[in-house]
């Protein structure tokens, strides 16, 4: 990737490559048990890993193969043949974002039905320098050739090696502790495993997928290609969801944002990490909304938000909420039927119901050290052109006029003004205008 990033952390829909990985054995798979190989010089990735699943991490610290890689979780492979010795042990891959959950069902079925290893295969439109699956014309599986070692009648084979593999739990270690790295690559091929299989007369076989799902990211070209694909696919699920997309490629998506029907997105919308967006909502044009894990945003049935509106996190809007142009908001929680309709700041903040932000409104909420709160009740008005320094807290009904910098706590039905009074000189201006127009 030439990143200070590791890959696996590079993300694709708002979600790192590894995060696909996990959400698909956690969220869609239900694997009673997962185990991550990882690199122990890689701490974000690991905090990541551990943030964000049960699973537990092994390491690899020599990068000598995947099978040397799968090697490393010997110990979790040994129990979970104890726990269950038919059941199926599925190797993924980091890298590899697409690959459907009915695939994987399909290949751990195989396993319980009483194949011992499962390959996943596909046949591309160009096989380039891909390993090749070599099967008999039953269509048993006898051998995975790497591109580098295979003779020139086996590159001539179509099914190409998705590098994903099923194993029966009980047989696995076994097969592991077979392998050698007399290869080209001087590596321990995980891929050894189906001819050390069909040697101890145990049975292999090939699951077809389609080519996108064995999709690899291997450099910033192919994570680009990858995002558009996912992108495309949360798009058609959205719409498929209820959710109208006016423009649906120039809106982008979180794998993390939930949105109920009756939503409507209009173009050059960017909605990224955790976001909730319910019924009725409407999202304007060139808005961007952006929440993350430790603080969200929703935004209620019916509220309106953009065009141009930059949400960020830790928002809440409130039903029949608005959120008008160029309007910016940060931890802000604005309540029903409140309107921040142009050109303001309010973080930090809590807006009463039906209150009413003139445009320019400024929550004055950072000193150059902390940060602190600014409260503005329901059925409040706060004129144009107001700096709200918090800690400040505008009680219900109050009016604040046009101009004002507010230091001072607001009473309940009170008008707050401050700003110097108007002075006019008569015939100032053409005096002035006369003394300088030589």
């Amino acid at each position: 990737m030439k990143s200070k990033t590791h890959k696996v952390m590079h993300e694709v829909g708002g979600l790192p490559l590894v995060g696909h990985a996990l959400k698909l054995c956690q969220d869609k798979l239900a694997a009673s048990d997962i185990a991550v190989v990882a690199d122990p010089d890689e701490p974000l990735t690991l905090e990541y890993i551990h943030n964000n699943s049960d699973a537990e991490v092994t390491f690899q610290a020599e990068k000598l193969g995947t099978g040397h890689a799968v090697l490393m979780a010997k110990q979790q492979i040994a129990a979970a043949a104890k726990h269950n010795p038919d059941s199926a042990v599925i190797i993924l891959y980091a890298d590899t974002p697409f690959v459907e959950v009915d695939t994987l069902e399909l290949m751990a079925a195989k396993i319980k039905s009483g194949d011992d290893v499962v390959v996943l295969g596909f046949e591309p439109d160009d096989a380039a320098q891909y390993g090749r699956l070599l099967t008999r014309d039953d269509g048993e599986l006898i051998a995975i050739r790497e591109f580098k070692d295979a003779s020139d009648a086996e590159r001539k084979v179509r099914l190409c090696n998705a590098g994903i593999m099923a194993f029966k739990a009980k047989h696995l270690n076994q097969l592991l502790a077979k392998i050698d790295n007399d290869n080209a690559s001087g590596e321990y091929y995980l891929t050894d495993c189906v001819e050390i299989a069909k040697s101890l007369g145990l049975k292999a076989s090939v699951t077809i997928c389609a080519e996108v799902e064995t999709l690899g990211v291997n450099d910033r070209v192919q994570l680009a290609e990858a995002e558009t694909i996912y992108q495309n696919k949360l798009r058609e699920q959205a719409m498929r969801d209820g959710v109208t997309l006016i423009d649906p490629s120039s809106v982008y998506l979180s794998a993390n944002a939930k949105i109920a029907s009756d939503v409507t997105i209009e173009p050059n919308v960017i909605i990224k990490g955790y976001v909730s967006i319910e019924s009725g909502a409407n999202i304007l044009a060139f808005s961007h909304i952006e929440g993350s894990k430790a603080h969200p945003i929703t935004i209620a049935a019916n509220a309106n938000i953009g065009p141009y509106a930059r949400l960020r996190e830790g928002t809440h809007i409130g039903e029949s909420g608005k959120i008008g142009n160029f309007v910016e908001t940060k931890k802000a929680a604005i309540h029903q039927g409140a309107k921040v309709n142009h050109l303001s700041y309010i973080g930090d903040a809590e807006v009463g119901e039906k209150a009413n932000i003139g445009a320019g409104t400024i929550t004055c909420n950072y000193d150059g050290f902390n940060k602190a709160k600014t409260i503005i009740g329901k059925g409040t008005f706060i004129g144009s052109n107001s700096s709200l320094v918090a800690p400040v807290t505008i009680a219900d009904g109050a009016y604040v006029g046009s101009g004002s910098v507010i230091t001072k706590d607001v009473q309940a039905d009170a008008l707050s003004v401050t700003r110097a009074k108007q002075v006019e000189i008569a015939q100032w201006a053409a005096k002035f205008r006369q003394k300088n127009d030589k």
